[in-house]
């Protein structure tokens, strides 16, 4: 059996009390989180396992991403300063229509790399149309928990050689859902993922849904309100707001993650509410691509559900939880008021709600007896954190403070991943030097300088 102890300085459990616990311990057993106690209820001395004392380190889940493009990794910081439709038209579609296998698995291997080294353990990644199955391969392989998929395009006016035919979409979308989902002994789930209105047809969208509902466990991921021009197009092609046409063709429900909703109106809240559809908020993203900022505080009023994803890395150019933290808080303050979207509710958001929203709140997302060991450690005493202890000064720390610097160590399933700040998965400086090589080659067959 494979036991170990962390012994840390205090334990974020992010259970439903929102317990802060200190002079106290976790136990592991075989990834499993299957004691938590007061120290002075165990002999260290006698125990049969491995010990891990980390006295000045808090112990608290790993993030929960639920909006990534892992395929975009390596397009960081080359598609800057662009409204949402031309950023795709004149740079990330003819970007990810000409990957091959090797530069989408540099890719992958540079977001998982990241997102691994800034806390996150699991991920909803929106995946790319050809080559899929490295993605997948890179996930397993790397330890990370999450879904994904391919990305499903059948109509393309924007950059039409970057599209397929609705059967063929269909067709390998089916295979992939076959081969992966529920993989890595179920760490791994398929996340079907039509890209948005305007590049899906409505056969697309519906049959996608139909095959959803065969892979129990999956989810149907998708774009959704994120631009006003985007939203008009949809308009004039579908005579609907861009919700309410997702409702009309019987897409909402509680196993649908709509990325972005920034525009929507009363109606479209309402079926929000009522389907239980997922809200994933990206606000880096939003802010950069000058979408909007969505009504987050009302979707949480409404009951609605919302986790926070930081995207791609063209439209954020990082994918650290504690930047989108941040930024999902203070977005909201002026338009509201100061006490709006706080501290803790921000590590809720980061944490066990993305849990609930990819359906996963029994296995992650708190550190509870039952539930698997995705955890990480921050250093919280430097100089750029408050001096006081105190739960409400720990949790302004990590929400407004904190930074992936602070990140120390991070497992997943009870396996280490990251340790003392070194990655344990990849190595950067082969990550540089291959993602180098690999882009040139992209950009020279996309033959965009």
């Amino acid at each position: 059996m494979n036991r170990k102890i962390i012994i840390p300085k205090e334990i974020i459990t992010v259970n439903n009390s929102m317990e802060i616990l200190r002079d106290s311990f976790i136990e592991i057993e075989n990834g499993i989180i299957s004691r938590i106690d007061k120290l002075k209820n165990i002999d260290l001395n006698n125990y049969n396992g491995e010990i891990f004392r980390f006295q000045n380190l808090t112990l608290m889940p790993g993030f929960v991403q639920t909006h990534i493009h892992l395929c975009q990794t390596l397009f960081r910081g080359l598609a800057d300063d662009l409204q949402l439709l031309d950023w795709l038209q004149k740079r990330i579609f003819p970007y990810e229509n000409n990957h091959n296998a090797n530069s989408l698995r540099i890719s992958a291997q540079l977001g998982i790399s990241e997102l691994l080294m800034s806390g996150t353990t699991t991920l909803l990644d929106m995946g790319t149309m050809n080559h899929q199955e490295v993605v997948f391969e890179e996930m397993i392989e790397s330890g990370i928990r999450g879904f994904s998929g391919k990305c499903m395009i059948d109509e393309n006016d924007l950059f039409p050689t970057f599209r397929e035919s609705t059967k063929d979409s269909l067709k390998s979308t089916l295979e992939l859902a076959k081969n992966f989902h529920n993989s890595a002994n179920g760490r791994i789930k398929y996340g079907f993922a039509p890209r948005f209105v305007l590049s899906c047809s409505e056969e697309l969208m519906i049959e996608t849904s139909n095959l959803m509902n065969d892979f129990n466990g999956s989810l149907y991921h998708t774009h959704s309100s994120e631009n006003k021009g985007e939203i008009a197009a949809v308009r004039q092609k579908y005579g609907k707001e861009n919700i309410e046409y997702f409702a009309s063709i019987n897409v909402l429900s509680n196993k649908t993650v709509l990325a972005h909703a920034i525009h929507t109106n009363e109606k479209e809240i309402n079926l929000l509410k009522d389907s239980g559809t997922r809200v994933a908020h990206c606000p880096s993203s939003n802010l950069k691509l000058g979408s909007g900022i969505a009504q987050i505080p009302r979707y949480i009023e409404e009951g609605i559900s919302v986790s926070i994803g930081a995207d791609g890395a063209p439209c954020n150019n990082n994918l650290n939880m504690f930047t989108e933290m941040r930024l999902a808080s203070l977005m909201q303050k002026p338009i509201h008021n100061p006490t709006s979207m706080d501290a803790k509710q921000m590590i809720r958001l980061a944490t066990i709600e993305g849990a609930k929203a990819l359906h996963l709140s029994n296995e992650i997302g708190s550190i509870e007896i039952g539930k698997k060991a995705d955890l990480q450690l921050l250093n919280l005493e430097k100089a750029n954190h408050s001096m006081l202890d105190g739960d409400e000064n720990l949790y302004s720390s990590i929400a407004y403070a904190a930074d992936k610097s602070d990140v120390d160590s991070v497992m997943i399933e009870g396996k280490w991943v990251v340790k003392n700040g070194v990655n344990l998965v990849y190595d950067n400086s082969q990550m540089m030097a291959t993602g180098k090589v690999e882009l040139h080659k992209l950009l020279n067959r996309a033959k965009i300088n």
